[in-house]
């Protein structure tokens, strides 16, 4: 089967960028080209420009699939961090490529920040007790600047149960867990640790939806308030959007 080539100017035309956007891209390894000829100029793949249409979104579906299904599915190793040291490593991986295409103004290691305390918490507050399947969906959508992480653990109101066993239900745990100070062993790093969360949020060029359970959040800078209500479906463990909304 030929594998079909677009010329560099056509493929930005397809995606929106810029040709000297898809060149860094390739220098980064974000976005691979194809090169051909004794000049080596650069063709892609029609089917990853494709991909990368539809990643945004069938990244994102997929992930909330997966949080919804009754029983998860296998998903590919590439989004998939069974293990804390492989998030870790590809949090790391993630910095640097975003450290190279992006102004160093802070906002790159903010983003990280916020990353790392969220899909920490999945590791921390279900080692040993993962409900089915271990580990946590991780994955950049570099189109939108949005960072996608869900798990398939026992969720906030669980975990902050241990200290707070009054909880009724999500909304009532997502609201504790960003507002006050928990204390208790396992849940006192989900607690505080989301706290910091919403500080780095509220003064900064980013934005958060968190579900967990049947209660959604929505933050972003200059509002300190939180938007929380409940969902119109119900997950596993948790789902969150980290958006980067300064145009960089």
């Amino acid at each position: 089967m030929t594998t079909k080539l677009i010329k560099i100017g056509d493929a930005a035309q397809l995606l929106g960028v810029s040709i000297d956007t898809l060149r860094r891209w390739d220098k980064a390894g974000t976005f691979s080209s194809v090169r051909t000829g004794t000049q080596g100029h650069r063709f892609y793949r029609f089917s990853d420009v494709e991909f990368k249409l539809n990643s945004s979104t069938n990244h994102r579906n997929l992930a909330l699939e997966w949080v919804q299904s009754p029983n998860g599915f296998t998903l590919n190793p590439q989004i998939h961090c069974e293990t804390r040291d492989v998030f870790q490593s590809r949090l790391e991986t993630l910095q640097y490529q975003l450290g190279r295409t992006m102004p160093i103004d802070g906002i790159v290691s903010l983003a990280i920040a916020v990353t790392g305390e969220i899909g920490n918490n999945s590791y921390d507050h279900n080692l040993g007790n993962w409900p089915d399947m271990m580990g946590i969906f991780f994955y950049y959508d570099e189109k939108n600047k949005s960072i996608i992480l869900a798990d398939r653990g026992q969720g906030v109101l669980s975990t902050l149960r241990h200290a707070r066993p009054e909880l009724k239900n999500s909304v009532e745990a997502l609201t504790v867990a960003f507002t006050e100070t928990v204390s208790g062993r396992q849940p006192e790093v989900r607690g505080n640790g989301l706290k910091f969360v919403r500080s780095v949020i509220s003064d900064n060029p980013l934005s958060l939806d968190f579900q967990t359970g049947n209660a959604f959040l929505h933050m972003k800078q200059h509002n300190n308030n939180l938007f929380i209500q409940e969902a119109n479906t119900t997950i596993k463990g948790c789902f969150a959007t980290i958006k980067i909304e300064k145009n960089q």
